[in-house]
């Protein structure tokens, strides 16, 4: 069993999860820190209890030399005094986890690159060390004092674990194609979870969530094609994000530098977007004026959109620049608006 660190001293709680709640602490050699505590849970025997701890126990040293900057830092991992606890020691982020990110709206294309840009970085050393990380989603990409994206709650999840975890933690919206039907995980589910992790980040929550989840589809086959775009994501994007996401292991990037090389082409143009109930609308700022997208959605399939440009300060006039000029269908609004965003 892992020795007690009798400096680490646990403080208030800032967060929690599906395996366990965390903490900020203070141990002697790192000063201030964050504890996540894993308990046993009300459900587990003794014999449970203790091969789970002991397996995860034995992890601890494997965990610790997983230094990257961008992998959360794990320092110790131990034992709690009563025995029913485990205490996991690691470098306290800030900034928090992309969650509030991701549930806020869409992020901008250059945010998403340099997120994915982070955690590709990351993700290939955990592979290059022979550890998978299984649980690639916002909640687990944590932004350090520098805003630097980190991953982190790498090696809580097994293969044992995964479908039954998935279902309960509300995570199965990452689970591959063939890990539903029994193959396992590997590094190229890494990369599956990771293209869902850039996709749900460039939608946003609320787009995100009007189309069927996707635990009920990716075990049917055929996900990628089924996504909804928000118009102003460019091709390349697609592409690549498409490529992450493909039914066949053999088809997606085979390692995660092979996604970083797609990463550093993708375009960033510098539309923010905001979801609406009945509406999606754009801006983008230049010098003296914003460029406004506004697409408004009707029943029955019936959309419009308008395009103009405002001055910043609020002196000057405001400029129409383009439109659908009638109620269109949805496939004609998305066609035009890509047409007109992407210029």
């Amino acid at each position: 069993m892992a020795g007690v660190v009798p400096a680490l001293k646990v403080g208030s709680r800032i967060g929690g999860g599906h395996f366990g709640e965390v903490f900020e602490g203070v141990d002697g050699v790192h000063n201030i820190v964050a504890v996540k505590v894993i308990k046993r849970t009300p459900g587990q025997d003794d014999a449970e209890w203790l091969a789970y701890k002991t397996g995860f126990l034995s992890e601890a040293q494997h965990l610790s030399k997983a230094r990257h900057a961008n992998v959360v830092e794990v320092y110790h991992i131990q034992e709690a005094a009563d025995g029913e606890s485990i205490q996991l020691c690691m470098a306290l982020c800030p900034g928090g986890s992309l969650q509030a990110k991701y549930e806020s709206g869409p992020s901008l294309l250059s945010d998403v690159r340099k997120i994915g840009t982070e955690v590709a970085l990351g993700l290939e050393a955990l592979h290059e060390r022979g550890m998978l990380h299984r649980d690639i989603k916002p909640g687990n990409i944590l932004l350090n004092s520098a805003g630097v994206a980190q991953l982190g709650d790498f090696g809580l999840v097994t293969d044992n674990l995964i479908l039954g975890y998935g279902s309960q933690a509300g995570y199965s919206d990452h689970i591959a194609h063939e890990v539903w039907h029994g193959k396992g995980t590997s590094r190229k589910s890494d990369i599956w979870a990771l293209g869902m992790t850039l996709y749900r980040l460039l939608h946003g929550k609320d787009w995100y969530e009007r189309s069927p989840a996707p635990r009920t589809v990716v075990v049917h086959g055929n996900f990628v094609d089924r996504l909804e775009w928000l118009p102003h994501i460019p091709k390349p994007w697609r592409r690549v994000i498409r490529k992450m996401m493909s039914d066949d292991p053999n088809c997606r990037y085979q390692s995660a530098g092979q996604v970083l090389s797609a990463l550093g082409k993708m375009p960033t143009p510098a539309w923010s977007t905001t979801v609406l109930r009945d509406a999606v609308r754009w801006e983008k700022k230049s010098a003296s004026r914003t460029k406004v997208v506004l697409w408004k959605q009707h029943p029955k399939n019936r959309h419009e959109w308008s395009a103009w440009s405002e001055p910043l300060a609020g002196a000057g006039r405001v400029k129409t620049l383009d439109g659908s000029k009638k109620l269109i269908s949805k496939k004609e609004a998305i066609n035009q608006l890509a047409a007109f965003l992407g210029k």
